[in-house]
């Protein structure tokens, strides 16, 4: 019920210092998240989140529109706060999910819209399914990492996914379709 991988993407396509080329960065796993929320028959709203997120992003300060980025994470880096939702999430009326079950979002273009913002479009497959999914962007920081002394940036993102598209949408319209998903995440320049 989660597609949250694409939104650390948007980040790659915000302002960062000045590059005459695209440079590389990685994701900083230690501090990249996806959360996603939901409403439950309506008396609540269920959170959930990705961690552990792998990506790179190639930043063209120059031309931030030429920029890309590419995430992905196993589904079974769920956390939902409670076991038996988990297990329910990973059975087959879910994910039918096993260890190699990844989530994954590669950027096909990118329309910069503000000093800091982009809107990112890509490819987000979820649970078998790949379809095109744009996020809203943004930079928080981008500069010299205090500890790590070296080229640092931070995004966030956010999107609404439909979990029926992905062949989730077991209980809707009961448990909402819509998914709000939200990205925060780090990434460090490339060695």
């Amino acid at each position: 019920m989660i597609r949250l991988a694409p939104l650390a993407l948007v980040a790659a396509t915000l302002a960062a210092p000045a590059f005459a080329e695209a440079e590389n960065y990685v994701l900083d796993p230690s501090h990249s998240q996806i959360v996603f929320s939901y409403n439950h028959l309506g008396y609540s709203t269920s959170y959930g989140m990705f961690g552990g997120i792998e990506g790179q992003i190639a930043f063209d300060q120059a031309n931030p529109a030429a920029s890309s980025v590419q995430v992905s994470f196993p589904v079974t880096t769920m956390l939902t706060g409670w076991q038996a939702r988990f297990d329910h999430f990973m059975s087959p009326d879910f994910f039918g999910a096993t260890e190699d079950k990844t989530v994954s979002f590669k950027s096909t273009a990118i329309e910069v819209t503000g000093e800091k913002t982009a809107k990112i479009t890509g490819d987000l497959t979820l649970n078998g399914v790949t379809k095109s999914v744009t996020l809203d962007a943004a930079l928080t920081q981008a500069g010299e990492h205090p500890m790590e002394k070296k080229p640092w940036a931070g995004f966030t993102g956010t999107t609404t996914l439909l979990r029926s598209d992905y062949n989730l949408g077991m209980f809707a319209p009961y448990v909402s379709d819509e998914l709000q998903v939200m990205i925060s995440v780090e990434a460090m320049k490339a060695d």
